[in-house]
């Protein structure tokens, strides 16, 4: 089913990063196991599994920023560019992403208004998929149908890469979610939960010299997915691991065994893969038991609204893929763009002042942002150095070209860096953040930390 472009009320930013834990193998950064409800349920029994240590890796690398390309302002006046975009809602079982639809046609609004895309307006057609592999085909025959010139995916479980290819669309991704996506003929920006997993295996094995890790998460697909991630790139590093699995939910009391089990054996840190509620009770757990050494855990646990109950609960604890809030021209444009749709704490109506947008707390919706924005940026260079805008030229250029960022100029792209395993990802790199002196800071500097060396 299709919708128009407009713009309703986006869901609660917690509550998706809670249904999104649903997704099998996906959304390293959203899901984990957490529930938002902060509920508690009777303490599981941990589940310990270990393996040995193998083969050793390169460690990081350091990677420049950049600016933001300048974008023509005004409204476009070339030719209208018919865009699709499919993105999951609705579904039952809690797969539920309107925010991402949302942001990203607010961002597709705004562009209408100054530039478009390398000076064309864009015509949005956006295809619900209901997270099953019929409704995501549905999805594609319909769009190709409508002869749109690029697909779009937010959140696809399934996306039907088959009728994009025989039709001639290209497709852009945000953020891979299953395996087929590693190797799809599609690009995505992000790389997903393939290289953030990755990641924590460097930061553990290049900042802390780890031999030993001690892993925690929640027995649920998944975390489960997530955590064999974590397992193989550990693998990779020749760092030895045990894992220790827990509920849901659990009580202060259930945090607090589940922290104590994995650190047991006295490793020279812990991994920590719950979300939301989950943050909170891992977090208190530690500094119950006395535990002082560092944790490595999801950017979700840096959310202000744990950091406010946790405080200085948390020192010692890093937060992979996490980014500080820092004052650029890309952060005043998205806070421009997104405001009349983050709901007033006080008055419960939407719209806030683009001052008060936390940029770095968007959750889901943020992706949509990340996608139209980054796009729109490459599409003003590649039209600057002289090539004619199209889905088609957009994605080529995308493919092939050295020096473009992510939206936000921190994070550099390079398609198929990783080929052949993860061909279809742009971004192998991350910052971190940690909890120092009061407050959730970069860690070394802004440093960039590479996942490329321990991709399983």
């Amino acid at each position: 089913m299709t919708r128009s472009m407009s713009l309703g009320t986006p869901g609660s930013r917690r509550r998706s990063r809670a249904l999104a834990a649903i997704v099998a193998g996906g959304l390293f950064f959203v899901a984990c196991g957490g529930d938002d409800g902060g509920g508690s349920t009777e303490t599981a029994a941990p589940e310990v599994t270990e393996a040995p240590a193998t083969s050793e890796a390169p460690m990081t690398s350091d990677a420049p920023g950049t600016d933001e390309p300048a974008a023509e302002d005004g409204p476009p006046t070339g030719e209208e560019m018919l865009v699709g975009m499919v993105n999951t809602e609705g579904n039952p079982n809690g797969l539920d992403f309107p925010d991402i639809r949302r942001f990203a046609e607010a961002s597709f609004e705004y562009m209408n208004e100054h530039g478009g895309f390398g000076g064309r307006p864009v015509k949005l057609e956006t295809c619900v998929a209901g997270g099953t592999p019929e409704t995501s085909q549905a999805c594609a025959q319909e769009l190709v149908g409508k002869g749109v010139e690029l697909i779009l995916l937010g959140l696809d479980l399934f996306p039907d890469f088959a009728t994009y290819e025989a039709a001639g669309v290209p497709v852009i991704g945000v953020l891979p979610i299953l395996p087929p996506d590693n190797t799809a003929n599609a690009l995505f920006l992000t790389g997903g939960n393939a290289t953030t997993t990755a990641v924590m295996a460097v930061i553990a094995q290049d900042r802390y010299q780890a031999k030993t890790v001690g892993i925690i998460h929640a027995d649920n697909a998944g975390a489960n997915s997530t955590a064999a991630g974590v397992e193989a790139a550990l693998d990779k590093a020749g760092i030895k691991w045990k894992a220790v699995k827990g509920g849901d939910n659990e009580t202060d009391a259930g945090y607090l065994g589940l922290m104590q089990a994995a650190n047991a054996d006295d490793p020279d840190i812990l991994i920590s893969l719950y979300a939301d509620a989950g943050c909170i009770g891992t977090i208190r757990g530690y500094a119950t038991a006395g535990i002082t050494k560092p944790v490595l855990t999801t950017s979700i646990c840096s959310d202000s609204d744990v950091i406010s109950q946790v405080g200085d609960d948390a020192n010692g604890w890093v937060f992979v893929g996490g980014q500080i809030e820092r004052d650029t021209p890309q952060k005043a444009l998205l806070q421009t763009i997104v405001a009349p749709y983050i709901p007033n704490e006080e008055t419960g109506e939407m719209g806030v002042e683009p001052a008060d947008v936390k940029t770095t707390a968007l959750g889901l919706g943020g992706l949509g942002t990340v996608l139209v924005l980054t796009l729109r940026d490459i599409a003003a260079q590649m039209v600057a150095e002289g090539t004619e805008m199209s889905g088609q030229s957009l994605y080529d250029y995308l493919k092939v070209t050295q020096g473009l960022f992510l939206f936000g100029g921190i994070t550099p792209l390079n398609c198929g860096a990783a080929a052949p395993s993860y061909s279809s990802f742009c971004s192998f790199v991350f910052e971190a953040t940690e909890y120092k002196d009061g407050a959730v800071v970069s860690v070394d500097d802004a440093k960039l930390w590479d996942s490329i060396p321990l991709l399983p």
